[in-house]
């Protein structure tokens, strides 16, 4: 067995050095986020990394567990503040008529591919061998898929965008608000799913719980008192306050019986506008993202049993991805999300709205780590995950290349 530190500097090199080598022989055409969830599951499938290398590495999983909380973390602050999204600073003020087609589109975004991913795990994914959740009834493990198939991935999305460019801003746009509303109903989506289950707040002490609750309320007053303050905090205590936030948030949900990812998130989503503004968050995403996490999701995908991976995941994981793609584009087809959109717009916008990225892995660990979902589901929704994010740029270049240039009739420009 190799020493920790020299398996420490092999696990960062295979997860991070490797993926990020591959992403520049493809020329940036692949997502980084996702090459090293592909080398993970290549070698759980294959087996070829011998034991002795001592990956998964114990500083390995410690790196890339900082890394997937400030991804959370990250990922609530950019939730509530959508000034860090592109083309924010453009965005004209919104209609009272638009904002109500807006909220119903993200509405209907989210609600059809979690009816049809919980309806085809009740009755047909729940009763293939080893997909029954190992804890609750096969309502709660059909629940748990369906919320995983009805994730958009927002920081991940964030990347495609950005690599999109300014060309498509008006769809990309709406996708990404659709995906901000998407993440937030996400992570209460699992919090509620979680408690339901009767995994918050168990028996036992209560002294615990307490003071998560009371810690939890004091971020929350803290947060609020800053929100009506006349004067800002200097932005050395801002930056002092940010990980005292995190660290309160994660051991809050922690302690309440929940995931500490979920508390994460919402430490960040309470963070005052004024604060987050002074903060460089999209860098902090980029750093969590590229940085640190992709240990996580490598590890995510190693430890996946390789025995699970075959011909049958990968059918459930097409069919998966299917009914995912499906709903999503059905959904944004029945309730577009603007007025001026044409057909094809609608569909290249659901494009976007169907990728999956980290977040599913991030959702999916999280419910495997509460026996919601079994492995040989955990393995399916990761495939799904990476299948849907290769597919989201070039599905999209795809369709608009074939949107004429236009002016719609409210004077908004149409994606060419």
């Amino acid at each position: 067995m190799l020493p920790s530190l020299l398996s420490t500097f092999a696990d960062l090199i295979l997860f991070m050095g490797l993926s990020w080598a591959i992403w520049r022989a493809l020329g940036r055409s692949v997502p980084i986020a996702v090459l090293p969830i592909i080398i993970g599951l290549l070698l759980a499938a294959t087996g070829v990394l011998p034991k002795a290398a001592g990956i998964p590495s114990a500083g390995g999983d410690f790196i890339g567990w900082i890394g997937v909380l400030l991804l959370a973390f990250t990922a609530g602050l950019e939730t509530r503040q959508t000034v860090h999204l592109p083309g924010a600073a453009d965005l004209p003020p919104a209609r009272p008529g638009e904002t109500l087609r807006f909220v119903a589109s993200a509405v209907m975004a989210l609600l059809l591919p979690f009816a049809v991913g919980t309806l085809a795990a009740k009755l047909w994914f729940n009763h293939l061998p080893g997909w029954a959740a190992p804890h609750g009834g096969p309502w709660w493990g059909a629940l748990a898929i369906g919320l995983c198939l009805a994730v958009s991935a927002l920081p991940v999305l964030i990347g495609i965008v950005r690599e999109l460019g300014p060309l498509h801003r008006p769809l990309t746009r709406i996708a990404l608000r659709i995906a901000v509303l998407d993440d937030a109903v996400l992570w209460i989506g699992l919090a509620l799913l979680l408690a339901a289950e009767g995994q918050a707040l168990l028996a036992g002490s209560w002294v615990k719980p307490a003071a998560a609750i009371a810690l939890a309320a004091t971020l929350a007053g803290i947060a609020a008192v800053a929100r009506k303050a006349t004067r800002e905090p200097p932005v050395w205590a801002i930056w002092f306050a940010m990980p005292l936030f995190l660290a309160a948030g994660a051991w809050s949900s922690s302690q309440l019986g929940l995931h500490e990812l979920l508390g994460a998130y919402f430490a960040g989503a309470i963070v005052p506008a004024a604060w987050s503004r002074r903060l460089p968050v999209e860098r902090l995403g980029q750093f969590a993202l590229i940085g640190l996490a992709p240990v996580f999701f490598g590890h995510s995908g190693l430890k996946i049993d390789g025995s699970v991976l075959g011909w049958a995941s990968l059918q459930a994981s097409a069919t998966l991805l299917v009914l995912a793609v499906g709903a999503k584009l059905v959904a944004v087809l029945a309730c577009s999300p603007a007025k001026w959109l044409s057909r094809r717009e609608a569909l290249a916008v659901g494009t976007l709205l169907q990728c999956k990225g980290l977040m599913e892995i991030v959702a999916a660990t999280i419910l495997r780590d509460k026996g919601l979902l079994s492995e040989h589901a955990f393995a399916a929704l990761v495939t799904l995950a990476v299948l849907s994010t290769l597919l989201t740029g070039p599905a999209f270049r795809w369709i608009v290349r074939r949107v004429a240039p236009m002016e719609n009739t409210n004077g908004r420009p149409a994606s060419h």
